[in-house]
Formats: C-alpha cells, sequence, structure tokens
C-alpha cells in the first residue's frame, strides 16, 4: 500500500503589488522630509563659510589699517567720474594681507583693471571673494576673477549720498577715527552676490544701498546673496552679522554711513 507524503512547511510568497507600492511610497515619504533637513544642513554650512570669508577679509582691513593708518579707497580713478581711468578696487589692495601676496606683486597699478597688461592676474580666483552658496559655472566672471562681495559707499534709501558717506568711496581713504557713527555701527563690506560687476579687481563693486536686502533689481549693486532670509555683512570692528532681509529701512540706511549720527539701535549679534 502507497501512501502520498503531505508538505508540512509553510508555503512561501513574495510582496504583493499592494505592498511593494506600500513600501515605495513609504521610503519616498522619508525621503521627502530628509532631503530639506540635508539641504538645510548643507547651506548652514555654506553659510558659515561665507561668514569665514568675510571674517578674514575684515582682518586683512584691519592690518591694511594698522600699517598705512587708514583703509584702502573704494577704488582709484573710477569711471565715468575719470574717464578711461584705472578702475581698480579695495579688493585688490588688501591681497597682501588675504595670504595673496603673489598675486598682489603681478598687479601693475600703473594700468587699468582692465588693460592686457592685467590680463591674467585679473582671471586669478581668490577663494576668499566667493560665497559658496552662489551657483556659478566657472569663478570667472567675465573673464576675470569673481568677487561676491562689495564695498559699501553709502545709501540711496533716504538721501542722495552726496557727498557719499560710506566707508569705501572713490578716490579717497577713510581712517576709523573719521567713522563718526561708530565702528560696531557701521556696515563696511557685504554681499553682493553673482553681479555681473562683481570681480575683485574692477571698482565697479562698490555701492550705496538702495533696497531692501535681496529686493534689487538684477541690474543694481546691492546688498544681496543666495542665503535663505537674508546676507552677510562685514561691520568696520571686524565683526560679521547676517542681515535679516526684513531689516527696518531706516536701520539699513543707518548702518551703511559713516557720519550720518543716526540714532538707532545696535543689530542683534
Amino acid at each position: 500500500m502507497s501512501c502520498l507524503l503531505q508538505p508540512t512547511g509553510v508555503s512561501r510568497r513574495g510582496f504583493t503589488l499592494v505592498e511593494l507600492l506600500v513600501v515605495i511610497a513609504i521610503i519616498g515619504l522619508l525621503v521627502g522630509l530628509l532631503l530639506p533637513a540635508v539641504q538645510a544642513v548643507r547651506e548652514t554650512a555654506r553659510r558659515m563659510q561665507c561668514q569665514n570669508n568675510l571674517h578674514q577679509i575684515g582682518i586683512a582691513m584691519h592690518n591694511y589699517h594698522a600699517a598705512f593708518r587708514k583703509l584702502p579707497p573704494g577704488g582709484i580713478e573710477v569711471r565715468p567720474e575719470t574717464p578711461r581711468g584705472k578702475q581698480i578696487a579695495w579688493s585688490a589692495m588688501v591681497l597682501p594681507f588675504l595670504e595673496q601676496s603673489a598675486v598682489y606683486s603681478q598687479i601693475d597699478f600703473n594700468y587699468a583693471f582692465d588693460h592686457p597688461v592685467n590680463r591674467e592676474v585679473a582671471a586669478t580666483p581668490i577663494e576668499a571673494y566667493l560665497c559658496p552658496s552662489t551657483a556659478r559655472p566657472q569663478v570667472l566672471n567675465r573673464g576675470k576673477g569673481a568677487t561676491d562681495y562689495g564695498g559699501i559707499y553709502g545709501e540711496r534709501i533716504l538721501t542722495t549720498n552726496y557727498p557719499p558717506r560710506g566707508v569705501l568711496i572713490h578716490d579717497q581713504a577713510i581712517r576709523f577715527r573719521d567713522i563718526t557713527d561708530g565702528l560696531t555701527r557701521t556696515l563696511m563690506i557685504s554681499e553682493d552676490a553673482n553681479f555681473r560687476d562683481g570681480q575683485w579687481i574692477n571698482a565697479w563693486n562698490l555701492f550705496d544701498q538702495a533696497f531692501p536686502i535681496n529686493r534689487a533689481p538684477s541690474f543694481e549693486n546691492d546688498i544681496r546673496s543666495m542665503h535663505p532670509q537674508g546676507a552677510n555683512g562685514l561691520f568696520a570692528d571686524g565683526s560679521v552679522v547676517f542681515m535679516n532681509e526684513s531689516m527696518e529701512l531706516e536701520l539699513l540706511a543707518s548702518i551703511c554711513t559713516r557720519n550720518g549720527n543716526e540714532q538707532t539701535a545696535d543689530l542683534d549679534r
């Protein structure tokens, strides 16, 4: 008499299509929740690097002042005030104090920033002048080393800025004692990210503030950044502050002048 053996184990089966779709949906949801957090962490790191850049620039400006008892002029022979002028920027003059003496020694200050004799050195990228949050295909801006930082020439929010009342102005070197509003209340340099004339050798990287932070039209030199909700600024005392784009315009105007004698509260630091 033959006997039939019956299977004694539990039957096995794979995921059903519904179960697979549920798993995929859960994974997608988790990725969707995680990605913004990762991006926020990365942006925080980039913003800190940008602040470190400005901190290094601040040290360079203070060391320049210690060496020459004055800050560099915002620019030499800036056009169109000086037709066919040299138009060399403050950011070129402080290079030795940014550990860029080799680059500085190649600049011929007898010629304009865009003269052929300065073409090669002008195309040198300077890392301290580049904000990592600024998306750009290359570190050159129209063939010259880019900068995301501009000098403060004054403000046009409340006044015409004539004569200019910023810290970095054309053909004039300001001393710390000339900043009568106080070093802690006076903005010296700020972000002006990815602007058309943002070249470290070109003295058009100066501006008088005319709009709220991050709100200027693309053709205007102004405080702008790729950071959410604000931009970094370097004050004359060497401190770096993240300035919220909702800052009151009267306060913004006051910190952009060196001698306005405005009665304003200090920024949160």
